[in-house]
């Protein structure tokens, strides 16, 4: 479990080390009929997602512990939290290597290896990889980074909630978020609790979160389509379960199809290019999902763009 004071504390461990991701605003009809929308542009964080903001957090903390030894970190990963653990090693002088299913998406991969991780491939789904980087992390002692259930990872990934608040005046009403293992979701509604509201929004193809609050508990879940390579976790995380009741986080569900057109839609009419992830929450907005009130305040955080430009067209067929 966090709270608020966790994600201060993130925020001042990590100053300096991430960047303020700037915030724009749609004019109404443009993604919502007759509604405006503010766009919190975190997929020009450093590596390309909020992940960086998590993984910073993470080891930092460990390494003020005396915890971040001779073998580095560990991590498992279907791509953005991989770059972000691979980076925060890098800037404290460790090693890093990050398990990725074989399904991970070679532009990922290739800057996994760019940024001096060791890159093994497991598997055919996040769960195969995150067994192997766990029994990775027993065997040598290298410092296990969650891709997004540790109380670390989701105070760091809070932190743009806190920045979000500076940047817009007079505040929030509701914040919609991708949710995968929910680690940004945690992290948000924490920060934002008494504040305002966050909707977690994901693929019916990959539902962790829906799938939790129809069972009254996290379950397991299959996942496939579009998104699958960054919401690709089959089990919503147990912190982002018990920040979501605490805080009283909502769940929409969006199609692949709506996915697909809110991306291409990012990049044709705003010149915002993003991964499939990111694009639910624009999805969200255009198809319906998430209708806002009258005068609400509405932000949608498009949280990575670690993408292959090759499939933005509207021809690139659904996965």
């Amino acid at each position: 479990m966090i709270n608020r004071d966790d994600v201060e504390a993130a925020r001042q461990r990590t100053a300096g080390l991430v960047r303020r991701t700037p915030v724009t605003a749609v004019a109404a009809g443009e993604l919502v009929p007759d509604a405006p929308v503010l766009l919190k542009l975190e997929q020009l964080q450093h590596t390309g997602s909020f992940k960086a903001r998590g993984a910073l957090n993470r080891v930092l903390a460990a390494a003020g512990r005396g915890e971040l030894g001779p073998a580095g970190v560990v991590a498992a990963s279907g791509g953005n939290a991989g770059l972000a653990v691979a980076y925060a090693a890098a800037r404290q002088g460790a090693a890093a290597r990050v398990y990725v299913p074989a399904t991970a998406p070679a532009v990922k991969v290739a800057r996994l290896r760019e940024l001096g991780a060791d890159v093994v491939q497991v598997g055919d789904r996040y769960a195969l990889a995150y067994e192997a980087a766990v029994a990775e992390a027993e065997r040598t002692g290298a410092l296990f980074c969650h891709a997004y259930d540790q109380p670390e990872v989701c105070a760091g990934q809070g932190t743009l909630a806190l920045e979000l608040l500076d940047q817009v005046d007079g505040g929030v009403d509701t914040v919609l978020v991708a949710v995968g293992g929910g680690g940004l979701m945690a992290g948000v509604a924490a920060a934002l609790e008494g504040r305002a509201r966050v909707v977690g929004v994901e693929p019916r193809t990959a539902g962790t979160f829906a799938a939790a609050l129809a069972a009254g508990v996290p379950v397991d879940v299959p996942v496939s389509g579009v998104a699958a390579d960054s919401l690709g976790a089959t089990r919503l995380g147990a912190i982002a379960w018990a920040v979501a009741g605490r805080t009283g986080a909502g769940s929409v569900l969006v199609d692949d199809a709506d996915v697909v057109a809110a991306r291409l839609s990012l990049w044709e009419e705003h010149r915002l290019v993003v991964e499939h992830g990111a694009a639910t929450v624009v999805a969200a907005l255009r198809c319906g999902a998430y209708r806002p009130a009258p005068g609400e305040r509405v932000v949608a955080v498009l949280c990575g763009a670690n993408t292959a430009l090759a499939d933005l067209t509207p021809e690139a067929p659904l996965r």
